[in-house]
């Protein structure tokens, strides 16, 4: 469904979900695709920054109630696979039975970080390529992610081994690649000119290092697959903190109830109406 979008020549921006609240509340914002970000997983799962904490059972977990609560495709990042190419297997088949439509699959030394954190290190080139042609033979056994290969090259190695990289990801079969933290407009144009052939991956990160843009603005310098994966993290937060501060400080929110969503609208985010029409079934 991700390759039918993007042929259609639509931009697609994934949004940021880690739970099934998130996931329902982006469907229903009409996204036509959602990213399960390793970032907002750890954050709220473990109370922990993207510094490789999150462990390949913990993602599954994660993707499955997430793919359990949505029809839209799931892409999940699976970080380096956590570990060698065959841990990469691994990780793909957890995922794909867990419902995930698709992967991100990195180049970062293990224990990763989040790509814009600073003192990231990567792997020689030879091992990310394994572990990407590992997934990619997968296919042949009906296990058919897409799969966006990421490479954190430009902070380490420079821009020019992280397009040699995006390259040589392209030539091995992948669906799409992501060079991850573009410190300029000019860096990102550099990428969709020379790494031609496949989809390109744009991650906007509000207070990261690359450039904010809109679609139509990335569309315009080559990139159709967008993620912005901590849009609904950081909101979240941001709510939660005005609210709670409010309450400790006043010990109601009475008088503040635009701070909130309603009771009754909170219902339908859950499916209420179909928890009491069982109810009504199969009760007492």
């Amino acid at each position: 469904m991700i390759r039918s979008y993007l042929s259609s020549g639509k931009t697609v921006n994934m949004p940021g979900v880690y739970d099934a609240l998130t996931t329902r509340l982006a469907s229903r914002a009409g996204f036509e695709v959602l990213f399960v970000s390793g970032y907002s997983v750890s954050a709220t799962r473990l109370g922990t920054p993207d510094y490789g904490y999150l462990t390949q059972s913990e993602i599954t977990d994660t993707a499955r109630y997430i793919c359990s609560n949505t029809d839209l495709p799931v892409i999940v990042d699976a970080d380096t696979g956590y570990g060698n190419p065959l841990s990469a297997i691994r990780t793909a088949e957890l995922l794909h039975g867990a419902g995930a439509a698709g992967i991100f699959l990195e180049d970062q030394v293990w224990p990763k970080k989040c790509g814009h954190f600073a003192g990231k290190k990567v792997v020689e080139r030879r091992e990310w390529l394994s572990k990407l042609q590992a997934v990619i033979d997968q296919r042949s056994r009906g296990i058919d992610l897409f799969l966006v290969a990421r490479t954190d090259a430009l902070s380490t190695l420079g821009l020019d081994e992280a397009i040699a990289r995006a390259k040589a990801a392209r030539d091995l079969g992948a669906d799409a690649i992501f060079v991850e933290a573009p410190r300029s407009i000019e860096d990102l144009e550099r990428v969709a000119r020379e790494v031609e052939g496949v989809h390109r991956v744009a991650n906007m990160i509000e207070g990261g290092l690359t450039p904010l843009l809109s679609d139509s603005e990335l569309h315009d310098l080559g990139f159709d697959l967008i993620v912005t994966p901590l849009a609904a993290l950081f909101a979240s937060a941001h709510a939660v903190i005005q609210a709670l501060g409010l309450l400790r400080r006043e010990g109601t929110l009475r008088d503040n109830r635009n701070l909130l969503v309603s009771f009754q609208d909170f219902e339908p985010l859950v499916n209420m109406d179909y928890h009491r029409s069982l109810e009504r079934r199969y009760g007492d």
